[in-house]
């Protein structure tokens, strides 16, 4: 069995013993001395050789082809232990039916579930839709990929906007662009990516690098808890140095915080914001906490422990300032702190940002995590449509007027995907009773629905948290938007996989225990190995034993009967 469908092995032809006996017929005396004997005899023997020719290329055919035949079996089953590709081809046959190409890049929608099948992990679930959005995702991330004369990029827009740089190229999600590029099995696209910003402008870094501020080196660091590629990383150590420093000199105050308006957040029209004040925001505070401890990590990775230490330095002075300057003790939210000195007067979903680093710290004086009591109550941030980027009880929410890019409390997948990967952090590393894995898969759950217009698949810029409806998406501007992720939070959130420097495997899912009976991630490349995480209750789905199982390279490292944290190590 090969991709779901049955090989059929060929019948090598060989001479029959009955016409190798017809054949030696006719050879006595008498036969020799008769003319017409020695002729047919010459005929015969001159057929007998043609035949053993035939008969040898036919047979050295059928084993190059078997041969053939067990390579691409023997590579996909090293690929893809568990499930087959054929099983999900049916996905993209879908989306490239829905509507247009409007844009081709690297790879058309004619190629892409070859290319996709190259690349990604495989994964299956009971949720249609969860399964759905996955292979979604990976089609409308594949649109972004462009090959440029210096490596490969990835876009924001398909179509081109006047804010982008070279190759249509915006920095502001380019932390959500690694997080997903990092999990391809060729390291090729995100790694020129990462070169690109970093020295693709003839060895300096991108003039739009710093438009929009960017978790950047913490993005990069985080690639390499997956690909585990030392060498790459700390080769760009001293271009993330200079990176940080540069930030410093552009928007760091006095006081040792960081200001940026909100547009240059990426977050614009917001109740707090200015386009014009220099605001002390949470967004690059945390942002800035996390690059610093991300300089520090690669440092060590390259033996250089004093300048890890220097930004470790960084790290906790920007923890200690945010705690002191951004924590609102009468709201209990991280909250923009304005020109004036004084707090802004609204919860804004960006006060949930410090979560996303691990920023507030679980020994500090004060319990933040009551911050998260606003997620679920439909007067914070719970919608029908998603977590709403201000909180609905303030009085200026949705006040901003509509298609213009608002923040003052529509849904943002960007914001979204933030918010998601601050609360699993919450979930697994805080002590707290507020939230469980229900609420964080029940918001997952909203996000993957939301991802749908006009009965199909679809991923713009923001919607509406009630009715659903996409804004902004006019002349196909939104269309595929590639500002937020999802595979990466399905990886590393649902299906638990933590990315680690150390060669444990680490699995810590947030699926709540009685909702799916199986799932199956297949395919993933980490560390150089191939792993796959399954899930099979009851141990008749994937004949590979009860629970949840991690295989390396096909062979089960860890099994826990129970949907909870798991370890195993690398061979």
């Amino acid at each position: 069995m090969m991709n779901g469908r049955n090989i059929q092995q060929p019948t090598l032809t060989r001479p029959s013993a009955t016409l190798s006996r017809r054949m030696g017929e006719g050879r006595g005396e008498g036969a020799l001395s008769n003319p017409h004997a020695r002729m047919e005899k010459g005929e015969n023997e001159n057929r007998e050789k043609a035949f053993r020719r035939h008969t040898e290329i036919v047979f050295l055919r059928s084993l190059s082809f078997l041969l053939f035949i067990t390579v691409c079996f023997s590579s996909a089953a090293g690929t893809f232990p568990v499930l087959q590709p054929a099983a999900f081809a049916h996905h993209i046959e879908r989306f490239n039916s829905m509507e247009d190409e409007n844009v081709t890049n690297f790879i058309s929608n004619a190629d892409s579930w070859n290319w996709l099948k190259e690349n990604i992990p495989l994964f299956e679930c009971p949720d249609a839709d969860v399964e759905e959005i996955y292979y979604f995702r990976w089609w409308s991330f594949r649109k972004h990929l462009v090959q440029t004369p210096n490596g490969f990029v990835f876009t924001e827009f398909l179509t081109p906007v006047n804010h982008a740089g070279a190759y249509n190229t915006i920095s502001c999600a380019t932390g959500f662009h690694i997080a997903e590029g990092r999990w391809l099995r060729n390291p090729e696209f995100v790694n020129d990516y990462i070169a690109f910003w970093l020295r693709g402008n003839h060895g300096k870094p991108q003039p739009h690098f710093h438009k929009f501020s960017s978790w950047f080196a913490d993005a990069v660091y985080q690639c390499f808890l997956v690909n585990g590629d030392r060498k790459f990383v700390t080769r760009f150590l001293n271009d993330l140095i200079r990176d940080y420093e540069t930030w410093e000199t552009e928007r760091q105050l006095p006081n040792g915080l960081f200001w940026q308006y909100d547009v240059r957040d990426g977050m614009e029209e917001s109740i707090s914001g200015s386009r014009r004040q220099k605001n002390i925001r949470p967004t690059i505070n945390s942002y800035m906490f996390a690059n610093a401890r991300a300089i520090s990590e690669i440092a060590r990775l390259a033996g250089k422990e004093k300048l890890a230490r220097t930004f470790d330095d960084k790290a906790n002075r920007l923890q200690q300032l945010t705690h002191q300057t951004l924590w609102n003790p009468e709201a209990n939210f991280f909250q923009v702190r304005l020109e004036n000195g004084s707090f802004s007067n609204a919860r804004e979903e960006l006060g949930f940002i410090p979560w996303m680093f691990e920023l507030p710290s679980p020994n500090w004086s004060v319990d933040t995590t009551i911050a998260w009591k606003q997620f679920t109550d439909p007067e914070g941030f719970a919608a029908p449509f998603g977590i709403t980027t201000a909180e609905r009880r303030h009085p200026q929410f949705r006040s901003h007027g509509v298609g213009t890019c608002e923040w003052d409390g529509a849904v943002w997948p960007f914001a979204t995907s933030q918010t998601l990967n601050a609360l699993a952090n919450v979930l697994r590393d805080y002590n707290q009773t507020i939230l469980s894995r229900r609420d964080y898969f029940d918001a997952f759950l909203t996000y993957v629905r939301s991802q749908h217009q006009n009965g199909k698949p679809y991923i713009g810029e923001y919607l509406d948290e009630v009715t659903g409806d996409w804004i902004n998406g006019k002349n196909g501007r939104s269309r595929y938007y590639n500002h937020s992720t999802f595979a990466d939070l399905l990886i590393t959130g649902v299906v638990g996989l933590r990315p680690r420097a150390d060669d444990v495997v680490e699995v810590w899912p947030l699926l709540p225990e009685d909702v799916w009976n199986w799932f199956c991630l297949d395919g993933v490349k980490y560390h150089g190995s191939t792993l796959t995480i399954l899930w099979d209750k009851d141990g008749t789905r994937y004949h590979r034993g009860k629970g949840l199982s991690i295989l390396c390279d096909g062979r089960i490292i860890a099994r826990n009967e129970c949907l909870q944290r798991l370890t195993g190590k690398l061979p």
